[in-house]
């Protein structure tokens, strides 16, 4: 039986799009279900199918695995790919991937993912500047030690599935991660995982206001692809 994947709007839900690239680019076979962002808050009603009214949620049979780095644990123990197999490589992406799930939060906070739109950011405050250095920071260390293209290697990994929200995140924004890690967004964005999760992003015509809101506090909206 084939796993089922609760996601959100591609446009907006960063921690959906860690476990969909993961298992669409290892090739591991899951049914794609979509629960859109209704409204400012949907606890009632993800709560119909997550304990933590929050998307991911991965349904194995009469199992409900929840939280997007709950999903990436889970799917190591089942499946190759997940971690490299390097006892270096996969300590960095273990730590790089944990520091992702719990830090950055200014840049979760000032620069919401939105696919579909290109952003004139106001200045940068101390602590945004402080998440971007330790961003170029933190993927020059894997770049520059495992050799490329992937953080941790010549192999996707979770450690890109966990950044690759960011990669959206560095285009709309302009952000300078850096050579090294604008050389991996680049990389990340051209996967072919990626381009069909932006496609369908592009193609949502629904918005949802409070996320809409965030966009336009975070700069001037220079550019907006999305469907009408």
């Amino acid at each position: 039986m084939a796993y089922t994947l609760i996601t959100a709007n591609r446009n907006y839900s960063s921690w959906s799009l860690r476990p969909w690239v993961l298992m669409t680019v290892l090739g591991i076979p899951f049914v794609d279900r979509i629960e859109p962002f209704a409204a400012p808050v949907n606890y009632d009603a993800f709560r119909s199918f997550s304990p933590t009214g929050q998307v991911p949620a991965l349904i194995d049979g009469e199992r409900t695995v929840w939280d997007s780095l709950g999903i990436g644990l889970y799917l190591a123990d089942r499946h190759q790919g997940v971690w490299p197999l390097g006892e270096a490589q996969r300590a960095y992406a273990q730590c790089a991937t944990a520091e992702m799930h719990s830090g950055f939060s200014t840049l979760r906070n000032d620069c919401t993912m939105n696919v579909g739109v290109r952003v004139e950011p106001h200045e940068h405050s101390p602590a945004l500047r402080r998440d971007i250095a330790r961003l170029a920071e933190l993927w020059g260390q894997g770049l520059d030690g495992f050799g490329g293209p992937f953080l941790a290697g010549p192999e996707f990994s979770l450690v890109d599935a966990f950044f690759a929200p960011v990669a959206f995140r560095v285009r709309t924004y302009r952000l300078d991660v850096g050579p090294a890690g604008t050389a991996w967004v680049e990389h990340m964005l051209a996967l072919p995982a990626m381009r069909e999760w932006e496609r369908q992003a592009l193609a949502e015509t629904w918005r949802e206001d409070s996320h809409e809101a965030e966009i336009g506090a975070a700069g001037r909206i220079i550019a907006d692809y999305r469907a009408v």
